[in-house]
């Protein structure tokens, strides 16, 4: 999408502070109007250039996996999959994200979107009966990735100062990634695996 990929040249560019939305708009071509059509913020928009339909591919990954792999290993896989594979762009990204607190919240909000397509192929895992139970698993796996990733981009020195309004202080990712999203996922275990027992005929 022209909006997000402008709106990271520009932000790498000029520094995400100097950046405006009529700056990205114009430099898409479109109107501020567009644009407010599909962001509400400059940082949704940055941070989108590198979470862009993420969670779309976590879901087709868990899908993907043979229907015997078990539910809880095919999610875990997905996720860190999904969130370590990155190229050139993603780091650009991340360098920005760890040295701006509303851009470190903007990438924070994206887990959410892990919840809607990860329900559908949950539910699809566990049949008719299993709609309500998709729901609460997705929803508890985007809850912890989420803090998986708070802790991993927890801000160096003072703890509080990541919820400043400021530009924030320089962030040390801390420990592995993948080590801190399966650390985060492994409690959901036992109901995945009750899950699909009580799925099976």
């Amino acid at each position: 999408m022209a909006l997000r990929e402008a709106a990271l040249r520009l932000a790498v560019e000029r520094g995400p502070d100097q950046l405006r939305v009529e700056d990205i708009a114009e430099a898409a071509g479109v109107s501020p109007r567009t644009y407010n059509n599909y962001f509400a913020s400059r940082e949704q928009a940055i941070v989108s250039a590198v979470t862009a339909d993420r969670e779309v591919r976590i879901a087709a990954a868990v899908a993907a996996r043979p229907a015997g792999v078990r539910l809880a290993d095919a999610v875990a896989d997905a996720v860190v999959e999904q969130y370590t594979n990155t190229g050139e762009r993603a780091r650009e990204v991340l360098l920005l994200i760890t040295t701006r607190t509303a851009l470190r919240d903007a990438f924070l909000d994206t887990t959410a979107g892990i919840e809607p397509p990860l329900a559908a192929v949950i539910a699809e895992r566990l049949g008719d009966a299993g709609a309500h139970t998709a729901r609460v698993l997705a929803a508890s796996v985007a809850s912890a990735v989420r803090i998986a990733l708070e802790g991993w981009l927890r801000p160096a020195g003072n703890a509080e100062a990541a919820g400043g309004s400021g530009a924030g202080g320089l962030v040390v990712p801390s420990g592995s990634l993948p080590d801190q999203l399966r650390a985060a996922l492994a409690p959901l275990a036992p109901a995945f695996d009750a899950a699909e027992r009580r799925a099976q005929p």
